[in-house]
């Protein structure tokens, strides 16, 4: 039983090294367009770039994604989780530097909401126009109390999560679509084998309304295999497809969580977003072993979140 803790905290320690190692690489790119990258590829974790922030800052696609690990430390109740949030934007909790930035307008709405006491799972943005990313960049950390739910539960609770920022039933399947893969991970399961076993579960689960109507926006993910397609028919942008699709990608055309996740940077725009999205999956299948340590020397507050990941192992 030991040895089991002991891995379990090292795959939620891959996780949140993974998504910060992602973001902080992404940061000084952020909507820097795909040709510039082109010409000139990051290869390292700089700093200051397109948001004047130090090397191995990370930004609120880490601080959220660390705000989820936080609360579930003390199990799961979606109430705390949105305090968390708000406390986030508010007082700057779990920040690299005690200040909140490059905060999206849908999740900025919804922590609005929040603050002026709406339900969690009805702050978030339920338009069509709702559906960027900013669920999906701070999802994985759920992946760790779901695993051994039933299947059911693990799409509920995954969905109502998501709508705490985002409620579109779209941002929502997103997120059941990326967790499905990460849980699949979480279980030992090969790359392309954690692939098709999601595409099994997501069909089964999602073939149903109010899903179904939904499903052809992830065709290319769930009814062909994504990594045959080319980097030029990959889009890059803030759109919650767009970075499922991407990260799903570069996972699979990648052998190692250095490439994959340099690849997810290197395609431009919303860098940060890719990378941590990328970078989560890619930490959880190399482990925190293949992150490179230079990186993660670089990230601000490694320390506490080490200590995160402890806490939140020593509680699953």
């Amino acid at each position: 039983m030991a040895n089991k803790q002991i891995d379990f905290t090292e795959k939620i320690k891959s996780a949140l090294f993974g998504i910060a190692v992602g973001d902080a690489l992404g940061i000084p790119f952020e909507s820097e367009p795909r040709s510039n990258l082109k010409e000139k590829p990051v290869n390292d974790m700089v700093g200051y770039g397109n948001h004047l922030q130090p090397a191995g800052t990370w930004s609120d696609d880490s601080s959220l994604t660390f705000c989820l690990a936080e609360s579930l430390c003390n199990g799961f109740n979606i109430q705390d989780i949105a305090n968390k949030f708000c406390k986030w934007f508010y007082e700057g909790y779990w920040t690299p530097y005690g200040e909140p930035f490059d905060i999206g307008n849908t999740t900025l709405e919804a922590v609005i909401r929040l603050k002026h006491g709406v339900n969690p799972v009805e702050a978030g943005g339920f338009y069509e126009s709702s559906n960027g990313n900013g669920s999906l960049m701070r999802i994985l950390p759920l992946v760790f109390y779901l695993e051994n739910l039933l299947i059911s539960e693990q799409f509920d609770i995954t969905h109502k999560v998501s709508s705490i920022t985002h409620a579109h039933i779209r941002s929502q399947m997103a997120c059941g679509l990326y967790l499905q893969f990460a849980i699949e991970i979480l279980r030992g399961n090969k790359l392309f084998g954690a692939y098709e076993k999601m595409k099994q579960t997501v069909l089964s689960y999602y073939s149903k309304p109010p899903f179904s109507s939904e499903l052809k926006h992830f065709s290319r993910i769930l009814n062909a295999n994504i990594s045959d397609l080319s980097g030029e028919d990959i889009v890059s942008d803030g759109y919650v497809v767009s970075t499922l699709e991407a990260s799903i990608w570069c996972l699979l055309t990648t052998e190692n969580f250095k490439d994959a996740v340099l690849k997810a940077v290197n395609l431009g725009e919303d860098t940060d977003t890719t990378g941590a999205v990328t970078g989560g999956l890619a930490g959880m299948l190399y482990g925190y072993d293949n992150i490179p340590k230079e990186w993660i020397n670089k990230i601000a507050r490694k320390e506490d979140i080490e200590n995160l990941a402890e806490r939140l192992g020593a509680t699953i």
